[in-house]
């Protein structure tokens, strides 16, 4: 149980350190990106808007003015638009290619960014991004202008981020685990003392009541050989009788939650059909029939001692509650690798939110029943703790009119 209350807190501790790191993480890139791409637009703007075109010249002879703060000029390009890599094509009217500038840079040849410019003003898309190449397009009047700047450099570096930080999170997802392995240990190991000190506590009560109980009993049945039937001590013996019942109840509840009991080979169709043959008279006798339908040579490593006690457990549970029924059916079968024993009777559905308490020490749903009955709401804590210590589960389910409880314990391979 407290394996299980780990496993979950160290799961919500680290679900919610991934969100934050990785929620921060995008917020992060994702601005860097929107900042970047601003920015290069707004270099791409301006070289286009400072970029002329020199009139009265032909395709070959012709010469491109430098853009306005070149070196020609009096004043200098910002540093950002030095260190940036521009190409631009410039097509006339006509669809004649006036200008093809490639910097230089044998990344892109002019018939590559010739097709790309003209597939642009095809689109009349204005700026977007193509093949890593930031583009903006403007109509300069005689011609149409499309410069491109360079954005590869800026994808390698965010993707070498992206790694990098991919790096340090997955080493850093592992430090936390640890971490939070540690603080859920902390956490439950309160919980963890206190529980067991609670079962303790039980089996010691136990076993100092029994002494207490067997005494009074002793001497109820001494003094009713002496002064015959009397309505006191019968009040007595029967409530003494109550009493060790419920003593014997939680010493079995100890005993499966607090002892490891010798596991052998068992043959667990044999062990049920034997355990289900007394309960067909009682089921007889309360207007029952008690069918069960045990699949063969079904084996499983278990105590046999506690593996009788659940099967009854659960057929007793089952012809106690059966309401306005005709019959309490049991199924062992094979279900993947586990045996699956179900028992089933007719009943109220048990409301959902009640469900999850069945199986807790004392709980009984209907309250106004106080044990006259010889049950203290531990039978289902036995199972479930007979159950737990075979490596199995169990659980209820109501569906039609049925209420069924179904164990699963695994296979001996």
């Amino acid at each position: 149980m407290f394996k299980r209350t780990k496993k979950k807190i160290v799961a919500a501790i680290l679900s919610v350190l991934v969100l934050l790191l990785f929620g921060t993480l995008c917020i992060i890139y994702l601005a860097s990106y929107v900042d970047m791409t601003n920015e290069n637009q707004e270099l791409l703007e301006q070289y286009v808007d400072d970029y002329t075109l020199l009139d009265g010249s032909s395709r070959n002879d012709m010469e491109a003015d430098r853009p306005k703060g070149s070196p020609n000029t009096p004043h200098k390009k910002p540093p950002k638009m030095e260190l940036s890599t521009f190409y631009l094509v410039a097509i006339s009217k006509s669809d004649q290619v006036l200008k093809v500038d490639t910097a230089d840079i044998s990344t892109y040849n002019e018939d590559e960014l010739v097709e790309l410019a003209r597939l642009i003003v095809e689109s009349g898309q204005s700026d977007g991004v193509e093949n890593n190449l930031v583009y903006r397009m403007k109509d300069k009047g005689d011609y149409v202008l499309v410069a491109f700047l360079d954005n590869t450099l800026m994808l390698e570096s965010a993707g070498t981020l992206i790694n990098y930080t991919l790096i340090f999170g997955g080493v850093s997802l592992v430090l936390l685990f640890f971490l939070a392995r540690y603080l859920a240990n902390r956490i439950v190991a309160p919980l963890e003392e206190s529980y067991i000190k609670q079962k303790q506590f039980v089996s010691d009560a136990g076993h100092e009541l029994k002494t207490p109980v067997a005494v009074v009993n002793a001497n109820v049945e001494l003094l009713s050989r002496e002064i015959g039937e009397n309505q006191w001590l019968s009040n007595i013996q029967y409530e003494n009788e109550r009493m060790l019942g419920l003593i014997l109840q939680l010493l079995d509840l100890a005993r499966a939650e607090n002892t490891t009991p010798e596991m052998e080979l068992i043959d667990l169709s044999r062990l049920v059909c034997g355990e289900t043959l007394p309960f067909e008279s009682v089921a007889f006798e309360n207007g029952l029939t008690l069918n069960s339908d045990i699949s063969e040579t079904i084996c499983v490593n278990g105590n046999s001692v506690q593996l009788k006690q659940l099967t009854s457990i659960l057929i007793d549970n089952a012809i106690r509650h059966s309401l306005d029924g005709k019959e309490v059916s049991l199924v062992l079968k094979k279900e993947k690798n586990n045996a699956v024993l179900s028992v089933t009777n007719d009943g109220e559905e048990i409301p959902p939110e009640q469900r999850q308490y069945l199986f807790d020490r004392f709980y009984r749903m209907d309250t106004a029943r106080t044990g006259e009955d010889k049950h203290y709401g531990l039978g289902l804590a036995i199972a479930q703790a007979i159950t737990t210590t075979h490596k199995g589960t169990i659980e209820v389910q109501c569906r039609d009119g049925k209420v069924e409880f179904i164990v699963k314990i695994p296979l001996q391979k």
